[in-house]
């Protein structure tokens, strides 16, 4: 069974940092892009980065370009999505998804985790 499980959110002030976690299982990353997702309140989900399963290449929306990184741990079968400068704008519930080699928009992924609230307050 494919289980995508983020975590990580949390509270925190502008300007401060969180460290999201998708723990992923029921398939390997040698297929599957990994993707994460945002979508803040009376909003559409939102594209935040993908990382590339065939040569790690990373991928990240325009806004959080220089902030964000995102890196897998494969030994873990863990993706993570760190967060830093955070800014009130950055709030939103987070998701990760797997893509079938490739990154789409979120609903054109093929497996979705739940979501991480994450909160930054000004």
């Amino acid at each position: 069974e494919v289980q995508l499980q983020a975590s990580g959110g949390g509270l925190v002030q502008a300007g401060g940092s969180l460290r999201l976690s998708c723990a992923v299982s029921g398939f390997t990353f040698d297929d599957y892009d990994i993707g994460w997702f945002r979508q803040a309140p009376g909003k559409e989900h939102e594209g935040v980065s993908c990382i590339r399963s065939t040569d790690g290449s990373r991928y990240y929306t325009t806004s959080v370009k220089g902030r964000f990184t995102t890196f897998s741990e494969n030994a873990k079968n863990t993706v993570y999505l760190q967060m830093n400068s955070l800014k009130p704008e950055d709030t939103a519930v987070y998701y990760c998804a797997a893509g079938f080699r490739g990154c789409k928009d979120y609903y054109g992924m093929n497996y979705w985790g739940e979501g991480t609230q994450v909160t930054v307050s000004s």
